[in-house]
């Protein structure tokens, strides 16, 4: 088996030899050198979230993709779900929806006694972001995605952040905003501390999505979400006038299959037929990485607000 610190002969192999696509559910501290690896052997590349320690090392990494002609996707298998495609149907429907003004994202788990002290996602040397990167990844992206990925202008950390003693993060909170260009305003909350949430809520002028299950579905095969749209309080203010409203969606496939499915279409199309690698995943990924970035900044500056650097 693989060490957490230094794969076996075996994955170096896997990355040199005839196969086409390489998945790497590696700490984050080694994906820069085993990335950089996938990528000069022309391998198309799977890589687990977060997908860097900071965007400048990403960059390294898209940079060596891009120039050898594969394919990037970072592991975040929502964003293939079908209900993900229903989810934004609704939220793009201008007269049904409006125009976003709130976006709340949490990612939430337990962590025991075992995971807290000995799991790669708290040790420094391993994930060294903690539940920034390990959860938050998924909330950024989520908000981002709900935006049409338009990257906000500042990011808040707040001041209720938990730090295991050697200072990796366990649990936060941060708003994002997008002025001047809109008034939209996010907060996202991620720990190993709390009891299990995957919660998406989107709120606009005319509507509201709830989802609460919008990273790993509670069935494989079928999931759903809550709509609202037009709600007033009744009359005395003793009800609303309408009820949410149930969308549920059927996937014949798990969103860890459709999301290899997509990889593999892209590289078909690029060994096949020459295309160039798509370059939307690999944006996806830049920008989440990017606001990501913000956040640790801001933690570390004492909770100021940071500006998002494009």
């Amino acid at each position: 088996m693989d060490s957490p610190l230094r794969p076996s002969k075996s994955t170096a192999a896997m990355i040199s030899c005839s196969t086409t696509h390489v998945s790497m559910p590696l700490p984050t501290s080694l994906h820069l050198r085993w990335a950089l690896l996938t990528a000069h052997n022309k391998k198309h590349l799977l890589l687990e979230k977060p997908a860097a320690l900071d965007v400048g090392e990403l960059d390294q990494i898209l940079h060596a993709c891009q120039s050898n002609g594969v394919q990037f996707m970072t592991a975040s298998m929502w964003l293939h779900h079908p209900r993900t495609a229903k989810l934004k149907d609704f939220i793009s429907d201008s007269k049904l929806f409006g125009r976003i003004n709130y976006i709340h994202s949490s990612s939430t788990r337990p962590g025991t006694k075992e995971f807290l002290e000995n799991n790669i996602r708290v040790k420094p040397d391993l994930d060294a972001l903690g539940a920034l990167g390990d959860l938050g990844w998924y909330c950024i992206e989520a908000i981002l995605w709900a935006k049409d990925y338009q990257l906000p202008t500042i990011v808040t950390a707040l001041p209720d952040v938990t730090k295991n003693s050697a200072g990796v993060i366990l649990s936060f909170t941060a708003s994002i905003q997008w002025e001047p260009q809109d008034q939209t305003v996010a907060t996202i909350h991620c720990s190993f501390l709390s009891h299990t949430s995957m919660d998406l809520s989107i709120s606009a002028s005319n509507g509201t999505v709830r989802c609460n299950d919008y990273i790993i579905p509670y069935a494989e095969n079928c999931s759903s979400f809550e709509f609202t749209s037009g709600a007033k309080f009744a009359e005395l203010h003793i009800g609303w006038s309408v009820v949410p409203e149930e969308v549920r969606v059927v996937s014949q496939l798990p969103q860890e299959a459709l999301m290899v499915q997509e990889l593999s279409r892209l590289a078909e199309g690029i060994r096949e037929f020459g295309y160039p690698p798509d370059k939307k995943w690999p944006q996806i990924s830049r920008n989440t990485q990017l606001v990501l970035d913000a956040v640790k900044k801001s933690i570390d500056l004492g909770y100021e607000p940071v500006t998002v650097l494009f």
